[in-house]
């Protein structure tokens, strides 16, 4: 649990806690105006609906656990002869597309647990900088930019060109099909 979540739970208690106080000191006769019962109320309940937001459940730094390899393709062949499954992400860091892909998809919890099985390699080129790599493989591919995602896999040597704006299920559906197992 991170500082600031701390700090939060922390107020969040005393908030609660003084607003029974204040409910128990009105029940023994005090004068406490019931506005100022329901504005702490309400200061509760945002504050309890941020901490909720915040912490709906995935982790947001999972994809931190990936282990990408500089793009090699002349080493995607052999690895799916040798059974893997390769995704190809090529990348740069002024691609708006490429960092949406990455927030809305690639860094999500859900798709970086499917990248991490283990008969999985990820191939990444950031073409941010002149990169004659990445160019030829993306001249091979006849692509002329950014964002540019392919599968290969076992049943699928030839690879699976996803779309320019991902979506969670065109990765999983990808990873299927290269695969050989059923789309989700």
């Amino acid at each position: 649990m991170g500082t600031i979540t701390l700090i939060s739970f922390i107020i969040l208690s005393l908030l609660i806690g003084v607003i029974l106080l204040l409910l128990w000191q009105r029940k023994k006769g005090k004068t406490i105006p019931l506005s100022v019962i329901f504005i702490l109320g309400f200061f509760a309940l945002g504050l309890g609906s941020i901490i909720g937001f915040v912490h709906k459940g995935e982790d947001y730094q999972a994809y931190q656990k990936l282990q990408w390899h500089t793009l090699a393709p002349e080493k995607i062949a052999p690895l799916v002869a040798q059974g893997y499954t390769v995704f190809v992400d090529i990348t740069s860091d002024w691609c708006t597309i490429c960092q949406t892909n990455k927030a809305d998809v690639t860094h999500r919890e859900q798709i970086v647990n499917a990248l991490m099985a283990e008969n999985i390699i990820l191939m990444q080129g950031n073409w941010s900088e002149s990169n004659s790599t990445i160019e030829s493989y993306m001249r091979h591919e006849g692509i002329p930019g950014t964002p540019y995602n392919k599968i290969y896999g076992p049943s699928s040597p030839k690879g699976i060109v996803l779309p320019a704006k991902l979506s969670i299920n065109d990765v999983l559906n990808g990873l299927a099909t290269a695969q050989g197992r059923p789309k989700y």
